[in-house]
């Protein structure tokens, strides 16, 4: 039987915020024809005029950063701090391919033995963004942003939980008088994606998401030759030698992993660290860790709030019991909180092995496995040995040794002596289970162009 509601639910309470109606299939396929007929005209809209509109979208967030921080956090359950901090992020966004989309996508004029030839770039159509929850608008507006400029239209698929913050991201769109149904939010089943990509007017599909979601989406993009861009899971190594400025690395430590719950893709999730360091980093991790205050999101005092769900809870729970049962130890926190609400106690272990579900699998929570190496060889084959490839940290003041691990560390960004982290300037993505495609930077808005040669000998 088709699922016909959804209902949003405040994870800091358990209670109910809104049910909603899902479309049906002969809605969704008037969407599509209405993205469309959108692209049509979209496409030839000049840049002066695509650029207003997103410095629009850009300043209507900063004017309602609360009232959209709110929403995000009442939805989905990150501190309200973290929530602010993601509405300013994308608005930065939204100015920088306001500012810079023309210039990264003018013709690229190349010199050969035609009278005159360059490289043209053209948008595709309707673009499928399949989203996830944990950051309901940066995730959107860092791939919306460079794809509508470039003269694409977009058809939101968001995660369940955060229904809310969809039609928020439309009616954001809507203000800015972009025009009407260039930017849809579609509340639909998971179920209803495969006919959306295949409809003939869809030209791409993005998601960010879990490791099974991007093989089936990319699957069914492939089925139809159709163009996937996938960011996925991460199970980033922080890594800390013996020369680095401990204090410093343990403070960023306690951030890396404890940011958004720990819900977060390029979130610090292995924790290694040279044996000389070992006990004095832990003893120093420990304390930061316990100095963050767990309660109501809505609290700005409060650095921790309650995990997304309650199957997300359920998981990390029972990831962390069967690392225990196979001789991990529990150095603080350890399991659920209680009473209203799905929080979980910030978790720090040690004595771990490398097949204990802590550190072979990703942990989507405020959970920190650590372990110690000798060898700079030793750490960048613990760091590798992962199905995942999306970031690292490293800690170090040698030049030399940082750039032996840039070298061998297999992920999609190394970042050294600070915490991971996505900037609009940078690309984005990884390798490996952790995705193939880059977003953000002239990456980001490239990979959803037609990329066309023209050739020209004498007229």
């Amino acid at each position: 039987m088709r699922t016909v509601t959804m209902t949003s639910v405040n994870p800091s309470t358990g209670k109910k915020i809104k049910k909603y109606r899902l479309l049906t299939s002969d809605q969704i396929q008037r969407k599509i024809a209405a993205a469309q007929s959108a692209y049509e005209k979209w496409r030839y809209v000049p840049w002066a005029q695509k650029s207003i509109i997103l410095r629009s979208v850009a300043k209507i967030l900063k004017e309602n950063s609360h009232k959209y921080a709110t929403l995000i956090t009442t939805e989905m359950g990150k501190p309200i701090k973290e929530s602010t901090a993601e509405v300013e992020k994308c608005a930065w966004v939204c100015e920088f391919y306001a500012n810079h989309a023309k210039t990264m996508l003018k013709n690229e004029v190349i010199a050969t033995n035609a009278r005159y030839s360059y490289v043209q770039h053209e948008p595709l159509g309707i673009l499928l963004a399949v989203m996830p929850w944990n950051f309901p608008f940066w995730q959107v507006l860092r791939f919306a942003a460079p794809a509508l400029m470039a003269g694409n239209t977009v058809l939101l698929k968001h995660a369940s939980n955060v229904p809310g913050c969809s039609l928020a991201l439309q009616d954001l769109f809507e203000q800015a008088q972009l025009p009407i149904e260039t930017f849809q939010s579609l509340l639909i089943s998971p179920k209803d994606i495969q006919q959306i990509i295949h409809n003939e007017h869809v030209r791409a599909v993005t998601l960010t998401g879990s490791e099974h979601a991007g093989s089936i989406v990319a699957s069914q993009a492939a089925a139809k030759i159709k163009k996937a861009v996938l960011e996925l899971g991460g199970s980033d190594p922080f890594i800390v030698l013996e020369d680095a400025d401990i204090i410093s690395a343990a403070k960023t430590a306690a951030q890396a992993r404890l940011l958004n719950g720990g819900q977060s893709c390029i979130a610090a999730k292995r924790f290694l660290v040279q044996k000389r360091v070992y006990e004095k980093f832990v003893s120093l991790f420990i304390n930061e860790v316990a100095k963050k205050r767990i309660g109501n999101p809505l609290d700005p005092t409060v650095h921790i709030g309650p995990l997304a769900t309650e199957s997300i809870r359920e998981t990390i729970d029972m990831q962390v019991k069967k690392s225990v049962q196979m001789g991990a130890r529990i150095e603080l926190g350890g399991g659920k909180m209680h009473g209203a609400g799905t929080y979980f106690e910030p978790t720090i272990l040690t004595n771990i092995a490398v097949d204990m579900p802590v550190w072979r699998e990703e942990t989507f929570g405020p959970v920190a496995p650590i372990v110690s190496f000798n060898s700079d060889i030793e750490a960048v084959q613990l760091a590798n040995a992962s199905v995942f490839g999306l970031g690292a940290s490293l800690w170090t003041k040698s030049a030399k040794r940082r750039d032996f691990f840039i070298q061998h560390i297999a992920s999609g960004s190394v970042f050294v002596n600070t915490l991971v982290k996505s900037d609009p300037r940078m690309p984005f993505g990884g390798i490996k289970n952790s995705g193939y495609g880059r977003e953000l930077s002239h990456y980001g808005i490239v990979e959803f162009v037609n990329i066309k040669t023209v050739w020209i000998e004498h007229m």
